[in-house]
């Protein structure tokens, strides 16, 4: 299979896990004519997602009290459809690294004339798949595999010769009193990105509000926008408020 047949690929090792109740690193690389590099960075991803654990040499599946207890998935569906619902075609948008901004992807399906820039190798595949493809630019830079995206200062340059109507960012913690928080220690590009758009839309889920995670991302003076789910707490959201942030409670399916 081609990178352009990435998701298809993985969707494939999934039914191969249910089936199997196990797969190997060796016996994927086998089966779908691949690097072994390859498969691994699909189990890192599916793993990411929630979809499967990884062990030595391979993956099983996510136990079913794990699985049960996700109602991720469904949390940043819902985030994603409200930021999305923000977006009019013909954008020009940038789409950080991340599982909740990467949930944005399918809910662009139906937006004509966008012109996106990330700097994930994940988020530009999924766009890549999409049937009103968008004009793609990637921002280069230096590999960083915490993030597992671009990073530094070719990628800081890149982004300073555009300009951008909104940012779609996520955060691993909220910090009430500073903004978001990382537990990366690479900030730069982030900044710069908020530097280059109109509007920086922060997308997180409930639970990360409140983390008291060191590193300061973005200082609520750069953000515009927070996209979360119905269960932050009204203290959370008067303080939020109290910043000029314009908070977005979505409400998550049962």
């Amino acid at each position: 299979m081609s990178k352009r047949n990435t998701p298809q690929r993985r969707h494939a090792i999934l039914a191969l896990l249910a089936e199997r109740g196990e797969v190997s690193v060796d016996e994927l690389s086998r089966r779908f004519e691949t690097s072994e590099v390859t498969i691994r960075k699909d189990l890192a991803a599916l793993e990411k997602n929630g979809l499967l654990l990884r062990r030595y040499g391979g993956a099983v599946p996510l136990p079913q009290e794990l699985a049960e207890e996700r109602p991720l998935s469904a949390c940043k569906q819902a985030i994603a459809k409200a930021a999305a619902a923000r977006i009019r075609e013909h954008a020009r948008i940038i789409i950080d690294s991340g599982s909740t901004t990467a949930a944005l992807i399918p809910e662009l399906a139906h937006k004509r004339g966008l012109v996106v820039m990330t700097n994930s190798l994940d988020v530009a595949n999924a766009l890549r798949e999409l049937e009103n493809e968008p004009v793609l630019l990637m921002t280069g830079g230096t590999w960083d595999p915490h993030s597992e995206s671009f990073q530094g200062q070719v990628a800081e340059q890149v982004l300073r010769s555009y300009d951008f109507d909104q940012l779609f960012v996520g955060a691993d913690g909220i910090d009430l009193a500073r903004g978001t928080t990382t537990f990366n220690e690479l900030l730069g590009l982030s900044r710069v990105m908020a530097e280059v758009a109109r509007e920086v839309v922060v997308m997180v889920e409930s639970d990360k509000v409140g983390r008291r995670i060191p590193n300061l991302e973005l200082p609520w003076s750069s953000i515009h926008t927070l996209i979360t789910d119905e269960r932050l707490s009204p203290e959370a959201r008067e303080q939020i408020a109290a910043h000029g942030v314009e908070l977005v409670c979505v409400a998550v399916p049962a």
